[in-house]
């Protein structure tokens, strides 16, 4: 589990493509003298398992098919910068929301505008993961905790900080720009209930 609470932005060292997967090297300023291989990170919030340190500044994870189906690492290139955040340790601070790293799709950056020194982002969504999107709820954009401001059918909009701005790539994004989204799991669960429950109703 994560927290959507960027430690560090990274970068892809390197992309090995094979018939059904990826390998990936990532370069992180993190001290990783306590990861050990098989522990989780969220990379541009896609929960990777560490397969290999090549060097001390580096860690190397493989993307199954199924996963560069649904994130933006199947067009990624080396030198990307990558949003970085290491699984939850039992006493860690949870100050973003509960991130499983288990991305459900792509999401389109619809607009940018600048509020102030804050920057104010409309994205759309398939309908599919767009119902999932609540105003006021919890969304994970490149692993990224954030509060959804408004939500108009498949678009819904949030307010990143100057801090966010800077300490994410999510300050890069451009119109027509790809992201990684999680949408918050509480209602995937509902929707599953519900189903059971017209069931035995019947």
């Amino acid at each position: 589990m994560f927290t959507g609470i960027i430690q560090d932005v990274g970068r892809i060292a390197s992309i090995t493509k094979e018939p059904e997967q990826t390998h990936m090297t990532f370069t992180t300023e993190l001290d990783m003298a306590g990861w050990q291989l098989g522990d989780s990170v969220a990379c541009n919030g896609c929960c990777l398992t560490i397969t290999a340190f090549p060097d001390v500044a580096t860690f190397a994870a493989t993307l199954s098919q199924e996963t560069l189906n649904l994130t933006g690492f199947s067009y990624a290139k080396v030198g990307d910068f990558i949003n970085l955040e290491p699984a939850l340790r039992m006493g860690d601070a949870l100050g973003g929301h509960m991130v499983t790293g288990h991305v459900d799709g792509l999401g389109v950056v619809k607009s940018v505008a600048a509020i102030g020194e804050h920057r104010e982002f409309t994205f759309t969504l398939p309908a599919s993961l767009a119902r999932y999107v609540v105003k006021k709820g919890s969304v994970g954009i490149n692993g990224v905790s954030l509060t959804v401001n408004r939500v108009e059918h498949c678009d819904f909009t949030v307010n990143l900080i100057p801090h966010t701005l800077s300490h994410t790539n999510l300050g890069a994004l451009k119109t027509g720009a790809e992201v990684n989204i999680e949408t918050d799991m509480y209602g995937r669960y509902v929707e599953r209930l519900m189903q059971f429950s017209d069931r035995e109703s019947e």
